[in-house]
């Protein structure tokens, strides 16, 4: 019984990994059609919880004056979900890179320190600095390149984790027989 249990677990943690798998390819691919569906849903999620609000309000004989606010500002961060991802991403996109190539900056700053104490590690470091550096700007130019990372990372992960899966249904066969 528990065999049974346990193996169409580890099946089912397959089928949610190869959903997070074409996810992952989904944002790596088209990653500002895939914000645009998200916001979408997203902003209308808000905007329904907005109008239950005011039912809320309405059906309790406009008792609850607070209702009445929070459906405002629900219906409002709907609308403005919906109609400005772009933006939000952006901004949030360039405050990532400016503080990447930030941190890139400070790191070459310290490989010089490290060059003037004659450490040997300033060599590793100024390449490490360089590197962040490009990559913070790669992000600032590349207006889909932190949905690619998540999209990447969230594909490593479902890789990982069907991986695991299989390694698990291998171990129940083992140890339950």
């Amino acid at each position: 019984m528990w065999k049974k249990f346990l193996k169409k677990s580890g099946w089912t943690d397959i089928i949610v990994s190869l959903i997070f798998i074409v996810f992952g390819i989904m944002l790596i691919s088209r990653p500002e059609a895939i914000v645009s569906v998200i916001s979408i849903l997203l902003g209308a999620i808000f905007i329904v919880m907005g109008v239950l609000k005011i039912i809320d309000y309405y059906s309790n004989g406009k008792q609850d004056n607070y209702l009445i606010a929070i459906a405002t500002v629900l219906i409002l961060v709907g609308i403005i979900i919906m109609f400005c991802a772009d933006i939000i991403l952006s901004v949030f996109r360039i405050l990532i890179a400016v503080w990447i190539i930030y941190s890139g900056i400070m790191n070459l700053q310290t490989a010089i320190v490290w060059k003037d104490y004659k450490s040997r590690l300033w060599l590793v470091t100024l390449l490490l600095a360089i590197v962040t550096i490009v990559v913070g700007v790669y992000i600032l130019i590349n207006t889909g390149a932190i949905l690619q990372t998540i999209g990447v990372a969230i594909l490593i992960y479902g890789l990982v984790d069907i991986i695991e899966s299989f390694i698990f249904i291998k171990k129940v066969d083992n140890y339950l027989d």
